[in-house]
């Protein structure tokens, strides 16, 4: 692939999991086994293929809403792919966890953040894992730090530009989302990057995340590639 129409950064939203264990006549939970082994294989594609960064929406805000069973679950599947993560971060791969990660279990905590802080200085990709994650509460979350900024006195309302609210979102650091992909065959966000997404391209496939290929990948970056972004001009 050429270099110059790769997207440098790429959204994906895991899903179908639940519906590929259902297929089986398996547990959802088992079809979230399968995805997190997708999970490491496509981060290993995305370094392959060139892209620079990509985040993976894995839990969002809404999630909590499921069968306790389920929740439970995914919680202690996270606990055990932490050291695949860890194993990752091992070889040039920066992870932030994007999200409120408040609510999660202590012992999840300390781990996610031991792994964000000896990752920061790989420069090989940018992982991202939005955990407890919604698109909504990130941007209200920018908007009360913009206001307490205000309060003291550091910042004036009119110092408020579209720059300095993207540097309050938790993708600071991470470069321009430039394709959305969702497995599946659902065709809506999902309040998954929704200030990123604004000029993002989009993907939808019918293929469930546990089934997804780095053939899927490429497709999806062909695809990209070909698309014509004028970001509002002509």
């Amino acid at each position: 692939m050429e270099t110059e129409n790769l997207p440098r950064h790429i959204g994906f939203i895991m899903d179908g999991n639940g519906r590929w264990a259902k297929k089986r006549a398996m547990p959802r939970n088992f079809g979230h086994k399968q995805g997190a082994a997708v999970f490491k294989k496509t981060v290993n594609w995305c370094r392959e293929l060139g892209v620079q960064a990509a985040t993976f929406y894995a839990f969002s805000t809404e999630n909590w809403k499921r069968p306790e069973d389920e929740v439970k679950g995914i919680m202690n599947l996270l606990r055990q792919y932490i050291k695949d993560i860890r194993a990752m971060a091992r070889e040039d791969v920066r992870f932030i966890f994007i999200g409120d990660l408040s609510r999660f279990d202590e012992d999840i905590r300390v781990e996610l953040a031991d792994i964000t802080e000896t990752s920061k200085e790989n420069r090989g990709f940018i992982a991202g894992v939005a955990l407890n994650y919604g698109g909504r509460a990130e941007i209200t979350n920018a908007a009360k730090l913009l206001a307490q900024r205000c309060v003291s006195g550091e910042l004036k309302p009119d110092d408020i530009t579209e720059e300095v609210f993207e540097r309050e979102l938790y993708t600071a650091e991470f470069p321009p989302l430039d394709l959305v992909i969702r497995p599946s065959g659902e065709q809506r966000l999902s309040n998954f990057l929704i200030w990123q997404a604004a000029y993002a391209e989009f993907v939808f496939m019918d293929v469930l995340w546990p089934d997804f290929k780095k053939k899927d990948l490429k497709s999806a970056i062909e695809e990209y590639a070909h698309r014509s972004r004028r970001f509002g001009g002509v």
